[in-house]
């Protein structure tokens, strides 16, 4: 269809109505390649960036690879989890019916008995003694009336018997699948939990190795310093590749100065502006908060960035147009993919200690351009419970 309609189009032949709807599609084509061009080229921004962290340091590197593990495995445990409690919830609902099939063939097999033996007791020629002992013909029709209504109820009994039998036998294999699904659910999960459980080992053996090294050279301060210029790159780099794709959104980010609600419920740890080692400052803040809390977009937006970056490990930067950019660091999953939309509140990552952090939290920064914002004065408002 799409080659008649170049050829139409080619021949002067081509509606009005049809070139726009092919110009359209076409436009979407390229604005889809576009954007694919733009995720490949912030995946090789980001190769380029872990590619000199690694030169700089081994360390950081085997860190991130450990870090990006546990997040996949904790991820995949919560998916293993949902299904399970689908599974349980589907048997148990499977055992209910089960049990209320088997109490209705009970009583159909129980009233199916009480017509065999009454049948029994009358002897099995009821029709022919009838016609045989010369009754009055109404009498006998009602008679034969009667032996017919109870001969169909009779076979009426064992229809819904076999039914019932029939309905038990799909639920019992019903049943037994969904038993096989579970017990394969809690192996896979026993699998995970020991990989989960081997990463974080591991992790701990890097962040012990890493504190040793920073002791011995003291380079905590160059380490900072090195983790603030990626990200100030990251940053600059982002703006410039998606300076042609803006941000639009029914109110401008701007005009939302101090009526924004903190991405989630913590205290303060560490604030914007306080000094950090080296005479280096903190450019956003850390709230404290329980792992795996739900961490959300603080405003409407697209996700340029979702991936492991050194002193902020696992990390969520949205744009919001206009320049300004949020970032939501040390998370230990994250739930949203470069490219995806996002509205305030919807849920981004989850809490966690990723970066090599000590306990788990969330830093949050605000950035117009590359010059980080006080998030404080943008953020006055507290997430709900």
């Amino acid at each position: 269809m799409k080659t008649l309609t170049a050829v139409l189009f080619v021949l002067g032949l081509c509606p009005a109505l049809g070139f726009a709807q092919d110009d359209n599609s076409e436009m979407t084509k390229v604005k889809e390649q576009e954007l694919e061009e733009v995720r490949e080229r912030i995946s090789d921004l980001k190769q380029s960036m872990d590619r000199r962290a690694a030169e700089r340091d081994r360390i950081t590197g085997e860190l991130q690879a450990a870090e990006v593990i546990i997040s996949e495995k904790r991820l995949h445990l919560q998916e293993l989890e949902k299904q399970r409690r689908y599974s349980e919830k589907k048997k148990a609902d499977l055992d209910q019916k089960l049990k209320a099939r088997e109490a209705e063939l009970e009583t159909e097999t129980s009233l199916l008995e009480d017509q065999v033996v009454a049948a029994y007791s009358t002897g099995g020629q009821e029709r022919l003694k009838l016609l045989l002992n010369q009754l009055d013909p109404a009498a006998l029709g009602r008679q034969l009336a009667y032996y017919r209504y109870f001969s169909e109820y009779r076979s009426r009994n064992i229809e819904a018997v076999n039914t019932h039998i029939s309905e038990l036998r799909q639920l019992r294999a019903q049943v037994a699948e969904e038993e096989n699904r579970l017990a394969g659910l809690t192996r896979e999960r026993f699998v995970e939990l020991t990989e989960l459980g081997a990463a974080q080992e591991k992790r701990q053996q890097l962040l012990v190795s890493l504190k040793s090294r920073i002791a011995e050279e003291g380079s905590e301060i160059q380490r900072l310093a090195a983790q603030e210029q990626d990200l100030s790159r990251l940053i600059a780099e982002l703006g410039s590749i998606l300076a042609d794709y803006p941000i639009r959104s029914e109110e401008p980010f701007s005009e939302l100065k101090g009526r924004l609600t903190w991405p989630v419920a913590g205290g303060l740890v560490h604030d914007f502006g306080q000094p950090r080692a080296g005479g280096l400052k903190w450019n956003g803040v850390v709230l404290t908060a329980p792992r795996g809390r739900e961490v959300r977009s603080v405003y409407h937006g697209r996700v340029v960035f979702a991936d492991w970056l050194s002193g902020l490990g696992l990390l969520v930067i949205v744009d919001h147009g206009e320049g300004f950019m949020t970032l939501y660091g040390y998370n230990e999953t994250l739930l949203k993919a470069t490219g995806d939309w996002v509205a305030p509140g919807d849920v981004i990552a989850t809490v966690g200690d990723s970066g090599g952090q000590s306990q788990s939290g969330l830093y949050f920064e605000i950035r117009q351009g590359t010059t980080p914002v006080n998030p404080r004065r943008w953020i006055t408002r507290n997430p709900r419970s």
